[in-house]
């Protein structure tokens, strides 16, 4: 079963594992003040209710829906089948999370819901965490979501060292970028008809940073705090643009669409070169990950008695204009069921053309984000190793985050302890997930 959360000084998460058992639901969730004569969407979680309600209810419900519905952005429709898909989720952090855990499993009854601890600020222990599940007998992976990084560090009401908050933002993207180097073998070698996703969540401040982002060298400590985090959602933001384009420039066999038509669908390269797709998402201001942290109103030993002052006498104020758990989570979803080129079928004889993922693209309220970023200025076209887009600061700035990610990485790795206790995991079977 799961062990509690390590009671030291380091921080611990939990990596979820699950399976999808059922397929799941085409049926459309609509935007707001769309209506369908499927019914209308509640929640996005394939939960529909009926469209028929009286006059009063549905003048008050356009009421509503006219106040939160700029503020909660759009939802997404579910047409991906998810059915027998793996995904890796960064962190689950709840210090009763073997409830969390059980209460997901009999919820949507699927006992292929599992969680391992991990230590996102030690190497070792990330290390370790993807040796278990490289050397374990199913090693799938359908999609990997690194949603640890978009809570927000740092307060704008008590006074935080920034030294350690600097150091907490370098490990959480570290940490991203060696699991996705350890497990990036194991997508590379997965069929090519598998649609794959690589999915990084970040806040929403990565504006604060773009008109003079500098990927040689971190903001200093005293820098505003919007800028420094601002600049963490940038770098990897920018990575994920880089990093798709080093994919689309492997050699590969290519894929061949199926289809049940006569027709086949034929998908140009320009479009999709790869299976598997990285995008970020932004979900944007959330209450409990975005305003309560600024405000210091989180639970914990730092917590504000202003901040949850102000936090309370604001609620009527920040639910019109900032998002709960399940309006933000719309764009994540968005990009995790939106359908590939790969996968897509043409729509012919129809003015309304398929939405598709754009691969590398940063997205935020279910929409792509074009977003600007300078180019460097001794960039040099011919020097390129990978074809040059242009788009997120072109490949120079791609090439220069990822080196610095991965000089890094390779300090980080030799400071991070080695000692028992961070590498104490391994002393026995993983924390309630799939033996091998």
């Amino acid at each position: 079963m799961v062990s509690q959360p390590a009671p030291s000084s380091r921080t611990s998460s939990i990596v979820g594992f699950w399976r999808e058992n059922t397929a799941v639901s085409s049926l459309p969730l609509q935007r707001p003040g769309r209506t369908s004569d499927r019914g209308w969407g509640e929640n996005n979680m394939g939960v529909l209710r009926s469209a028929k309600f009286d006059a009063y209810e549905g003048i008050r419900g356009t009421t509503v829906t006219t106040l939160l519905a700029p503020s909660h952005g759009s939802t997404i429709n579910r047409e991906r089948d998810m059915h027998a898909r793996v995904v890796l989720l960064t962190p689950v952090q709840d210090p009763e999370v073997e409830i969390l855990i059980n209460l997901l499993r009999s919820t949507i009854k699927n006992d292929q819901i599992f969680a391992d601890e991990c230590d996102l600020t030690s190497a070792s222990s990330v290390r370790s965490v993807c040796s278990r599940f490289l050397t374990a007998k199913e090693t799938r992976l359908d999609a990997i979501i690194f949603a640890h990084e978009y809570q927000q560090l740092g307060s704008i009401i008590s006074c935080q060292d920034p030294t350690i908050l600097t150091q907490e933002r370098q490990n959480a993207s570290l940490a991203s970028f060696l699991i996705l180097t350890l497990l990036l073998p194991v997508l590379l070698v997965a069929p090519t008809e598998r649609d794959i996703r690589i999915i990084n969540v970040v806040n929403p401040f990565y504006a604060a940073a773009a008109p003079s982002y500098p990927p040689t060298s971190t903001p200093p400590p005293t820098s505003p705090l919007f800028h420094q985090e601002g600049w963490r959602s940038l770098q990897m933001v920018i990575f994920t643009r880089h990093l798709q384009r080093v994919l689309d420039a492997l050699p590969s066999g290519g894929q061949i669409p199926k289809t049940d038509d006569s027709t086949v669908h034929v998908v140009s390269d320009k479009v999709q070169k790869s299976n598997i797709v990285a995008v970020s998402v932004c979900p944007g201001l959330f209450r409990s990950d975005t305003i309560a942290p600024l405000l210091n109103a989180v639970r914990g030993r730092d917590q504000s008695t202003l901040g949850i002052v102000l936090y309370m006498f604001l609620q009527p104020f920040l639910r019109l204009v900032t998002k709960s758990t399940t309006s933000a989570m719309q764009s994540v979803l968005h990009v995790l069921f939106l359908l590939t080129p790969f996968k897509s079928n043409a729509r012919q004889g129809t003015d309304d053309p398929e939405e598709v993922l754009k691969a590398g693209a940063l997205y935020r309220e279910c929409a792509v984000v074009n977003l600007r970023v300078p180019n460097p200025v001794t960039a040099d076209a011919t020097d390129a190793q990978v074809p040059d887009d242009g788009e997120l600061g072109g490949v120079h700035l791609g090439q220069a985050v990822w080196e610095g990610l991965e000089g890094a990485l390779k300090e980080w790795e030799k400071v991070s302890p080695q000692d028992d206790e961070k590498a104490g995991c391994d002393d026995g079977p993983p924390v309630d997930t799939p033996s091998g």
